[in-house]
């Protein structure tokens, strides 16, 4: 059957579609032939789309949306309606089932599905789900039970239970769909991973309501091969997409050692999200050794107290410890705080501020109120009426909200500030910093040091350009 892919994020800078890549490939291993619109490069979609689909016809069709909003509680940025609108031009062009899936539809699968044109949505990796539906669309077979598929059923919408895949089962992922050159030369970076799912217990994750709590590993000699594919079309800045790359530490180092032994981590730079714990210096010299060029610590607090709330297991001497460890290997180091969230006081910024001059980060980034998921801890937290002050956004189950705690929010912004003073490595959720803004969305400063010629995760880039003008860089 053929089967149309239809990427819709046109954010700049761009970033390349891993989930439809990932699923072209499972589809073309379960004898399908997948055709991928990229919207991202079109300059008139609606064109674009008619052009697609005056060719032959397709049996079904998979639409992707990566995210919600872009996570800034500055200028929360939506991106459903968008998206929306992007299925309705999909449906005036094809009469075959529409199917909406990603990490952005996942978290709130029902609700986008009950507001758009399409037919169902899968929650969670489809690399399993489309293919079996397109199978048995071919086969007039009915495709409702389908694990993990979201579905009309009446003016109901029901959802599947999923069933999660040995990763191991996929298809080699040669990364032959998207436009790997282009995207490497306008977005700076590709992404790939390692394992999908995490078993922590973060209050407000995304990903724990998208990919699930089950952690299911890819093989390292599979991620490996990815990585050489790579490569082999001239990308060679690449980024983790795991929750946290050090989630098991094992599995880390496996996938390590598997790169130094094929010699690639003399060819390629990467960066990661990580965990600060558990992490040590035996797992930092390995990383290393592979390539990684920086990592991402999601450190959040600085406070003890606020780090159990968040529902963390690390500690603040666990942040500190963690990047003297990636200094001690030459890797630079990002530590990204999420303020504001129910029981944060001024007390507690100012130890989380301390703690980060302590750990010395080459940059810390500050997100100062969190976006509010449905299903998440926090969420169900926040249906207690003493929290309600501190809600912001619409009501309505695809309007983003976010959270910042009443106690602090006429005070918290203006107390960073006086903390924080003129120190560079500090970047903002806030482009009427442009030099020190943390929105990578639309960020103008980026996106023209892509365009000359710089690569690497996105921090890292602004850590840079930050040198040049005299601050804190390279």
């Amino acid at each position: 059957m053929r089967v149309a892919l239809v990427n819709t994020n046109r954010i700049r800078p761009p970033i390349a579609p891993l989930g439809l890549e990932y699923l072209a490939e499972a589809l073309a291993a379960a004898g399908h032939q997948p055709a991928l619109l990229d919207l991202c490069w079109e300059a008139d979609p609606e064109a674009a789309l008619c052009a697609f689909f005056a060719g032959p016809e397709f049996g079904l069709v998979g639409i992707t949306l990566r995210n919600t909003t872009d996570a800034s509680p500055s200028g929360m940025q939506d991106f459903i309606p968008g998206f929306l609108d992007q299925v309705a031009l999909v449906r005036r062009h094809t009469a075959a089932p529409i199917v909406l899936g990603g990490v952005g539809y996942s978290v709130i699968p029902e609700a986008i599905l009950a507001t758009s044109q399409a037919d169902a949505g899968v929650w969670g990796e489809g690399e399993g789900a489309l293919p079996e539906m397109a199978s048995r669309l071919e086969a007039d077979r009915d495709w409702h039970d389908i694990p993990g598929l979201v579905w009309r059923d009446g003016d109901r919408i029901r959802r599947n239970p999923p069933v999660f895949m040995d990763l191991a089962k996929l298809p080699p992922m040669a990364r032959r769909w998207m436009d790997v050159p282009r995207y490497f030369r306008e977005g700076g970076q590709l992404g790939f991973e390692t394992k999908r799912g995490c078993a922590g217990a973060c209050i407000y994750c995304a990903d724990l309501v998208a990919k699930g709590r089950q952690v299911r590993l890819r093989p390292p000699a599979a991620v490996a091969a990815e990585i050489a594919a790579l490569l082999a079309q001239g990308a060679d800045h690449l980024h983790t997409c795991d929750s946290e790359f050090n989630l098991p530490p094992e599995h880390a180092a496996a996938v390590c050692e598997e790169l130094v032994r094929r010699g690639l981590g003399e060819r390629v730079r990467w960066y990661a999200y990580c965990s600060p714990a558990p992490f040590d210096g035996k797992l930092a010299g390995l990383m290393r050794r592979a390539g990684c060029a920086g990592i991402n610590f999601g450190a959040d607090s600085g406070d003890e107290e606020m780090l159990r709330r968040l529902g963390r297991w690390h500690t603040p001497q666990d942040i500190v410890m963690a990047s003297r460890l990636c200094r001690e290997q030459g890797m630079a180091v990002m530590l990204d705080l999420l303020l504001g969230v129910p029981g944060e006081s001024e007390g507690s910024l100012a130890r989380t501020i301390e703690v980060m001059r302590r750990a010395d980060p080459d940059r810390v980034g500050v997100g100062l109120g969190v976006g509010v998921v449905p299903d998440t801890p926090l969420a169900t937290m926040l249906a207690d009426p003493a929290l309600a002050g501190g809600l912001h956004g619409g009501p309505g189950p695809l309007q983003p909200q976010f959270f910042l705690e009443p106690a602090i929010a006429d005070t918290a912004a203006g107390l960073l500030d006086r903390l924080i003073g003129d120190d560079p490595r500090f970047l903002f959720f806030d482009p009427s910093r442009p030099s020190r803004n943390y929105n990578y969305n639309a960020n103008e400063v980026l996106v023209a040091a892509i365009r000359q010629g710089a690569r690497g995760a996105y921090w890292d880039i602004l850590r840079r350009e930050a040198g040049k003008q005299g601050g804190n860089g390279e």
